[in-house]
């Protein structure tokens, strides 16, 4: 992940010291058994009879060195290109002795003749110097001193191309989650020998949509775990680190999170207790400041030469959003580029087990990662190697609903029309706009819940100590019953209706405090109910099940900056304009389109005090009942945009 490459029952990129992480924290037992914490075999011995180990410290244009792992083919009768992961998650193992079990992100890259880079990032496990979270990228760099990813990448592989035999001169890289963001930010100034690259879940934007924060709004329950077993202090190159710097075993996450109060008692003498750099740095950066923005790579992604293959998933709960504006980034700020996105119905890295064929109560009738696997071989094949074709299309999308791969010449797609779903009196959601106008607001135009900072809406239903992965697709009738939380749905549909691209949420609210989180859900409402068992057309989801297709949270103070907040005026109508990230889903006849609004989503989200405060160091005090209204008269259309295509 931010880091955050893996969190509460989250796949990261299952290789050597990221597996560890999940075993440690206890969250290898949270997620499906079918083809997880499967290695990607190749097997021990077959590498140990087809390759030399070769460990080296390769020093930086500042002298620091960063530590490095090779596995070179003994074959040398031809020359093979370098294909090449940087992590922080370790490069191990280390020593003579100590081999991998497989190499490469999959297994047929594994079978071939690649020479295979593994190298510790700047202050990480065995490499010197100081790790810097999102490591900003200078653009003016005038000394040796000026280093960061694009650097430290560059001189690693003028390295490796004067000091390796037997090499091609061609360089890929690759990477999932945070070593998705070095794959990414090796591309500025990249060096000539660099071919290909593959960011994939890339963490992008801490603050606007990955890992820490989602237009301002904190993930704490992800961060929590994650900065506990991630951010520990080290004196110098270490094969392990020492042990996390707080121990917890959370059974219940919501209660848990609740009962602990305040965001500022997590660093109490129990918990982080300012020992984690990177979380106290996150909760002194409240807004979208200098430090977030050195850290968005996504300004620096221009004029970029290599070929880019982008890859995400669409119930990625980490890093959907760094897939996806990666490769808007790249497409905007690099003409002629050679770019390609590829999103699948996967969680974070899910491209890279055995097999993918289901997801919660979603089937998808088909072993995604068999074509997967072998289009990512045949991408590195062909830019590295000369060898074979890669025609895939300019955007390669998988459709829920009708379960297929989707093809595309722009992303999003030129077909798709902005269609407009207006949230209406008694409960309905309809492409008609609200009519009638008053000078003053009438009752009936608009619904309000009480929205309780002690009693928040839980983003899942159920109990858990971590992070429930299906909470993406989860059933939302759970919370449909609470008082808390307004659903609006449409007639059932007549004709099948396919949403390809990305969403708005445009919704005029009041609150009687002086901020609110707002969070809008879009649901794939099922046939049938309880008493009117219907069907459920091959959804594998109960008659009637609510299942959610795409959520986000937006924190109000930002509406009109992420910079610079301002409080709500109590009891005024206000605009709450934002983006959703995009999907690919057809909503079948027979089926509703719902939409779903709430101000809590916890603990996933940190709670709002629903005042105006510096969130990371209020009190229990600032914390207040509110009452939230949601208009939909004709002067506050509330409503949620659709790319529809025909």
């Amino acid at each position: 992940m931010n880091s955050l490459p893996c969190i509460f029952g989250v796949f990261c990129h299952m290789s050597r010291c990221s597996r560890a992480l999940l075993v440690a924290t206890g969250l290898y037992l949270l997620l499906p058994l079918t083809g997880f914490g499967q290695p990607l075999e190749t097997g021990e011995r077959y590498i140990r009879d087809n390759f030399i180990k070769k460990e080296a410290a390769i020093p930086m244009r500042d002298g620091v060195r960063l530590y490095t792992v090779l596995y070179i083919p003994k074959d040398t009768t031809g020359s093979y290109p370098f294909l090449m992961e940087r992590t922080p998650y370790s490069s191990g193992p280390y020593g003579k002795d100590d081999w991998e079990t497989s190499l490469g992100p999959n297994r047929i890259l594994g079978k071939e003749k690649y020479i295979f880079v593994q190298q510790d990032v700047r202050g990480r496990y065995m490499s010197e110097g100081q790790f810097e979270e999102m490591t900003p990228h200078r653009e003016d760099k005038k000394t040796p001193q000026d280093t960061d990813e694009s650097t430290d990448t560059y001189d690693t592989v003028d390295w490796l191309l004067k000091n390796i035999k037997h090499n091609n001169g061609r360089v890929g890289l690759y990477g999932v989650s945070y070593p998705g963001f070095y794959a990414s930010a090796s591309l500025p100034d990249a060096h000539p020998a660099i071919k290909a690259v593959s960011p994939q879940a890339p963490v992008t934007d801490e603050f606007i949509g990955d890992d820490a924060n989602h237009n301002g709004a904190f993930f704490l329950l992800d961060n929590f775990g994650f900065n506990n077993r991630f951010d520990i202090k080290r004196d110098g190159p270490v094969r392990e680190y020492e042990k996390p710097i707080f121990h917890v075993e959370i059974r219940d996450a919501y209660r848990f999170f609740l009962d602990l109060g305040p965001l500022k008692n997590t660093n109490g003498s129990l918990y982080f207790n300012h020992q984690s750099k990177i979380w106290d740095e996150y909760l002194r950066h409240s807004t979208y400041d200098d430090y977030w923005k050195a850290r968005n790579i996504r300004p620096h992604l221009k004029n970029i030469r290599p070929a880019i293959l982008v890859v995400g998933g669409w119930f990625d709960a980490e890093d959907q959003f760094g897939a996806l504006r990666t490769y808007e980034a790249i497409e905007k700020q690099s003409p002629h580029n050679d770019c390609r996105l590829i999103m699948g119905p996967w969680t974070h890295g899910a491209w890279e087990r055995p097999s993918w064929t289901k997801f919660g109560t979603l089937s998808f009738g088909q072993d995604l990662n068999a074509w997967f696997q072998e289009t990512e071989a045949a991408f590195f094949d062909f830019y590295l190697k000369d060898q074979g074709t890669f025609g895939l299309s300019e955007a390669t999308v998988f459709e829920t609903g009708t379960n297929q791969w989707k093809h595309y010449d722009t992303w999003p797609p030129a077909g798709a029309r902005p269609v407009r779903f207006y949230t209406l009196g008694d409960k309905v959601l309809s492409m008609t706009a609200p009519s009638g106008r008053s000078s003053k607001v009438l009752a009936s135009a608009y619904d309000e819940y009480m929205s309780d900072p002690s009693l928040p809406v839980p983003y899942v239903e159920g109990v858990h100590g971590g992070r429930d992965n299906e909470y993406m697709v989860a059933d939302q009738r759970f919370a449909s019953g609470r008082h808390d939380v307004l659903s609006y749905q449409t007639e059932t549909l007549e004709a099948p209706v396919t949403v390809t691209g990305r969403l708005r949420a445009d919704f005029f609210i009041s609150c009687s405090g002086t901020d609110a989180d707002l969070v809008v859900k879009l649901i794939d409402v099922c046939p049938g109910n309880e008493t009117d068992p219907g069907h459920t057309d091959n959804d594998e989801g109960t008659p009637g099940m609510q299942r959610m297709v795409r959520a986000e949270v937006f924190r109000c103070k930002f509406r009109n900056s992420f910079e610079r907040p301002v409080p709500l005026v109590s009891g005024q109508p206000t605009e709450i304009a934002f983006d959703l990230n995009e999907v690919a889903h057809t909503f079948k006849k027979g089926h509703r389109i719902m939409v779903q609004v709430q101000s809590s989503w916890f603990p996933l989200v940190d709670r709002n005090p629903q005042q105006f405060v510096d969130i990371p160091t209020c009190s229990k005090e600032d914390f207040q009942r509110v009452t939230i209204r949601v208009y939909h008269d004709a002067a506050h259309p509330s409503n949620i945009e659709l790319p529809v295509i025909k």
